[in-house]
Formats: structure tokens, sequence, C-alpha cells
């Protein structure tokens, strides 16, 4: 189910590779000499960077654009191995207690300045109360302190085992290293100068809202020396002096620009279109990221009619994950229903409850609950971003489905920006607030209870929809205790079946995509599609 902005007879001329297809964009640009097509890469991201600090959205965007332009103290591999990137290494001392430190001697912000323990420390306190494994730390934190240039200490109050996986976290939101200057701006208002200490650097100059984002080589990024190649770990290399992201929001023009050469590469290609290029023989086709796409309806728990739980509840028998899939992903060999709390490859996934939504489904008993419940007519403000075509697919299909269930449903389209602006206001829909939205995270995010930010249950400090759920926090902090899998994967049970009680937002499923780039292409990142490290023949 994809809605093109270009009527059929377009799509097809553009497919068929007729004119410009970044003309067509309102993106042209001059013919370039060879030497310089090889120093520039082009890139279409799934969205905009409408936001430019990383820890003002979980919007995968902007984590590409952190990646880039900043480093975090360890990176983790395909395994979720951490490895040394700003860090060098650390010492655990106080049965637990006590981390020890030790960065890197050589690396630099782009502004000149070295990056130094106190920039570190001022990064961690500013990260910790947004991310969710932040919070856990901080539950458990005694002291943080800066004890020379190169080293700084992390004093606990009991052990945190997870210590390197949270520093190190790719995604949602990873713990970037900022000078210390903007570290100490808070994080529920963004900075929006961007000096890291990455391998490129942004050019602000440069940005078009909704057209271009570009980037140039920072030519004294000094990279790990250690660690394989693989997500975030291993050597940062910048191979290209320039990249440009272009923002085609309209897929036909996409794969009209990538057939002809026009851009290198598209990060995420719709499923519809996977078979035209696969057929394209300078088109390589490629699932970089294995873990796939978790999708969930997120609901607004501070504002009727979906701050009761037996009005959320009443939604389940409406809701059809095979559905939803189907309108994202197409053919079912690209995604999975029955889905759960916890991703498919993971070894938390597990059946318990799972029969309030893999069972039949009945719209009749969802228009009863609804209407037993007291929410039959009430107003609901659905936030659909029609620009990006896997909010677009997603959100169509639970327009629907509210509509069906007996829901006054406004469906709410915009584009993806306005998106990201309105889901921060916690006011009554009337006066600009929301109460039902699509969020979509890479499954490796969603693995166990660690990073998921979906099950979190601590009101104002909660992901948008900010739930407060006591029994899930109480078991999310049972798992980290659990000493082994086997009691980790009873937690796990008990934490799906109190998910379906509390329901902080609804699974709709995990499907899966691929990326498109031009054949000669080398060195992509395998786990997240990061413009890093590629290099061109």
């Amino acid at each position: 189910m994809r809605h093109s902005a270009l009527p059929p007879f377009r799509r097809r001329a553009l497919l068929a590779g007729a004119g410009s297809a970044l003309a067509v964009a309102g993106l042209a640009r001059p013919a370039l000499a060879q030497s310089t097509a090889a120093r520039v890469l082009r890139y279409i991201p799934q969205a905009d960077v409408t936001v430019l600090d990383p820890l003002g959205t979980t919007a995968y965007p902007t984590r590409n654009h952190g990646h880039m332009c900043w480093d975090t103290l360890y990176g983790v591999d395909e395994q979720f191995v951490p490895q040394p990137q700003l860090a060098q290494g650390h010492v655990v001392e106080d049965d637990g207690r006590r981390w020890t430190f030790t960065l890197r001697d050589g690396p630099t912000f782009h502004d000149g300045e070295k990056v130094r323990a106190k920039d570190a420390v001022a990064s961690i306190k500013r990260w910790m109360p947004r991310d969710t494994h932040g919070q856990s730390l901080a539950q458990r934190l005694d002291d943080i302190r800066a004890l020379d240039d190169r080293h700084f200490e992390i004093r606990l109050k009991r052990p945190f085992g997870l210590m390197l996986d949270a520093l190190g976290k790719p995604s949602s939101y990873p713990c970037f290293i900022y000078p210390e200057r903007f570290a100490n701006v808070d994080p529920s208002k963004p900075f929006t100068e961007v000096v890291g200490s990455g391998p490129y650097r942004f050019v602000p100059n440069e940005h078009v809202s909704g057209a271009q984002v570009v980037y140039r080589k920072f030519e004294a990024y000094v990279p790990t020396p250690v660690g394989a190649v693989s997500m975030t770990a291993g050597p940062k290399l910048a191979n290209f002096e320039r990249m440009e992201w272009k923002v085609i929001p309209d897929s036909a023009t996409s794969a009209a620009a990538l057939q002809a050469g026009e851009v290198d590469w598209w990060e995420v290609v719709p499923p519809d279109l996977n078979a035209l290029l696969a057929r394209a023989r300078d088109v390589v086709m490629d699932r970089i990221d294995g873990s796939g796409t978790y999708a969930s309806l997120r609901f607004n728990h501070l504002q009727p009619p979906f701050d009761r739980a037996e009005v959320r509840r009443a939604l389940l028998p409406a809701i059809v994950q095979s559905d939803f899939m189907a309108a994202v992903a197409g053919e079912e060999t690209n995604w999975r229903a029955d889905v759960g709390c916890f991703s498919v490859a993971s070894p938390l996934a597990n059946t318990a409850g799972l029969e309030v939504l893999s069972g039949p489904r009945n719209m009749e008993a969802a228009r009863a609950a609804v209407k037993a419940a007291g929410a039959a007519g009430q107003k609901v403000v659905a936030l659909h971003a029609t620009d990006v075509s896997n909010q677009n697919a997603l959100m169509s299909v639970g327009v629907d489905a509210l509509r069906k269930a007996g829901f006054d449903t406004e469906d709410l389209t915009s584009d993806w920006g306005s998106l990201l602006q309105r889901r921060q206001n916690k006011a009554p829909p009337a006066q600009g607030g929301w109460n039902a939205l699509i969020a979509l995270f890479s499954g490796m995010e969603l693995n166990t209870p660690a990073g998921h930010l979906l099950l979190r249950g601590n009101g104002d400090a909660a992901w948008f929809g900010w739930p407060k759920a006591p029994k899930i926090e109480e078991l999310r902090e049972a798992w980290f205790d659990a000493p082994d899998m086997d009691a980790q994967k009873k937690v796990a049970r008990e934490l799906q079946l109190q998910l379906f009680q509390d329901l902080p937002y609804i699974p709709l499923g995990q499907y899966f995509v691929n990326s498109g780039y031009r054949r000669g292409l080398t060195g992509m990142r395998r786990g997240i599609p990061l413009p890093i490290n590629v290099q061109r023949g």
C-alpha cells in the first residue's frame, strides 16, 4: 500500500528513466566530472533531518546524522559486543561499583578543541535522563567525575553489568560525546549548532530543509585503531570528501534517480519497488539491517480517551497485524505477524497473552468494548505523516481500524517534520496535542527490556505517550537483576502479560526492508545503513 504523489502515467515515465529524476524533485545538479563524482556520495535518507540534536528525537535520520558528526565512547558490533571508540579502555573495581575510563589521546572536536574527560562527564549527565539505559544507570549512580583530561570515573551504589552496552548503544538514544558547553544545554531545548568529533562535519549554509543535508570530511578525524568494522564498532572512515543527503519523499522519483546514477544509495526501498530495482543492472539490493523494523500503535496516555486502560484494550480485537504488515511490506516473505513485545529474533520473544492479537479478529467485539468503556464516538486525533512511505501505509490502516471501532477519528495528515514537532505536545488535541501515532524502531532495539523505549511506564520520563505503568517498571527492574537467561525469560513472559493489561502500545508486527545502492559501492557497515566507510570502486 504505497501512495505516490505522482499520477500513474508520470510514475511509469520516471521509473523508465525519462529525464532527470533529481530535476523533477527540484534538486537538479550540474554535470560532474568523473574525478568530482569519485569524491561525492549522494544518499537518499528515509526522511529529512528535521532535528540536529541527537537527544532531541529518536527519529533515525537524526540518529544517522549523529553518527556522521559525533562519536560515542564505545561502539557495538553485529553481535552487540562493545568495542572502544573514543574510549581507549576501562578498569572495573570494587565489585563492579567503580568504573574508571581512559579516553584516547588524539581525538578533537570540529572546532579544534581536544575531547576531554569533562566533555564525556557532561555528555553522560545530559544523556542519562533522556535514555532508557541511562535512566537505569542513573538509578544506580553514586557519582561521576573527571579525574584529569583523559580519565573519568563512574561510582555506583550497586553494580550495573550493562554499563558498556548503555554507553555504546547505537540507537535511541546513543550516548554521543559533545563539547561540554553543548552538553550543558537542556535536552528539552535542542541545540542547532553542530560541533562533534565524528568523521564528517555538518555544513549549515548548504542545508535546505526538506531538500538537502550536506557534510564534509573532517580532515583531523582520528579513528579508533581497534575493532572490526561492524554496526557502530571499528574505525569510522570518511572515504568521500563530501556527502549530499537528498530528501526525496516520492518513491518513484527516488527509484528513477538511483537507476540513472543520479544518486548512489537509497537508504530504505519501499517493498513494492524491490522487484523493479532488483532487475536494474547497476543496482544492488541489500538487507543491511537484518533485525527488521518493529511497528506499533502508540497511545497518548495523558489525554482522553486513551488515558484509560479499558479503552486502550477495547481496540485489541480490531487490530489485524497482517493487515498492517501487508500494507507496509507487501509479500508475506517481507514481514512477520503474531509479534509480542519483543522483536522476533530476541531470545525473550514468547507467546504469553498473545492470543489477544493472534486469535480471531472481531470488529463487532471491538465496537462493543469501546461502547462499554464509554468511549464510543469520542474524538481521536491520529498523527499521519504522508511523506514517509512506511508511516503513511501503517497509519492509513490504523485510521481505518480506529474509525471502524467507533471512534470519531481525525486523520491529521502532515509532513514528517510537523509530526515530530506535534508528538512532543502534551496538551489536549484541540490545543495542539494528539491521541495516537505510529512508532517504528529497529528490531535490535527491542530485543530486551534494557533498551525497549516503548516498554517503559515511568510517566513524564517515558517516550512520547508518557504512560504510567508501575508493574511494568517493577518487572523491568526484576529483569536487570535476574541471574541467568532462564530467569530473564520468566520475567519476559510476565512483562508481555502485563503489556497487554497496561497496553502502553499495541504491537503491529515486524517487517524487513532493503537498501538499494549503485554497483561498485563497497564497505557498507552491517546492522545500520550508515554512509560511513563506504567507498567507490
